[in-house]
Formats: structure tokens, C-alpha cells, sequence
């Protein structure tokens, strides 16, 4: 099951995707699969948790800290482990500065997120 969350922002539209992830393999495959499908992106940036000690982030040509790092926060801010969230960013023309894409990328998760917990994970 994949949970969807949206934040928009000047233009820029952030799609968001959780999903529940049993290993570091089918984390990779699955980025991949956001990566093909959603080519025409600007930016596909993720984070996800396996265990207290396995985490990755990418921010994917973002400024460093802007986008993986909020995504994770998100997972983390649930306790959620074997989770993996993907955040699609269409650009809109409109610089958000680094601030606003923190907080854009927090909030695209944290929508997912909020429908992630709502079902039956």
C-alpha cells in the first residue's frame, strides 16, 4: 500500500510517497521505479529507516540538509521503521530558498505520512 501527500509552494508542486519496505534492496527498487516513472521531475529525493541503526537520505540535487534530512525527521517523528517515503518535485519557477524547502519537503511527507498511519500498515 503507498500513502500520497501533496504541498504546493509558488509554483513548485512536491507529490509525496510512504510505503512500508522490508530491506535495503527493495528500497533501492523502489526508488528506482519513482525515478522512471516520474523522469520528467526535477528533483526525486527520499529517506527511509530499517531498524534504529539503517537509514539513508538523498536531497538529489537539492541544497545538502533540504530535503532527505526533513523527509527523515518525518519518519522519525512518527517511530516509524520499515518505511520508505519518495518526494517528487516538480519546480514551479520560483526560488523557495532553503528554509521554504525544508519546510515544503516536511510538509509533502508529513501529508503521506498522516495517511500512511490512517490505514492499516
Amino acid at each position: 500500500m503507498v500513502a500520497e501527500g501533496i504541498y504546493k509552494d509558488r509554483g513548485s508542486k512536491f507529490l509525496a510517497f510512504a510505503e512500508p519496505i522490508t530491506d535495503e534492496e527493495q528500497a533501492k527498487t523502489r526508488i528506482a521505479w519513482y525515478k522512471k516513472k516520474y523522469h520528467d521531475a526535477r528533483h526525486v529525493c527520499y529517506a527511509y529507516r530499517l531498524g534504529a541503526n539503517l537509514w539513508r537520505t538523498k536531497d538529489d540535487g537539492e541544497p545538502h540538509g533540504t530535503a532527505g534530512a526533513p523527509i527523515l525527521r518525518s519518519i522519525d517523528a512518527r517511530n516509524l521503521d520499515n518505511i520508505l517515503v519518495v518526494v517528487v518535485r516538480y519546480f514551479g519557477g520560483t526560488l523557495l530558498g532553503t528554509g521554504g524547502l525544508m519546510v515544503a519537503y516536511r510538509e509533502a511527507s508529513k501529508d503521506a505520512l498522516d495517511k500512511y498511519m490512517s490505514t492499516d500498515n
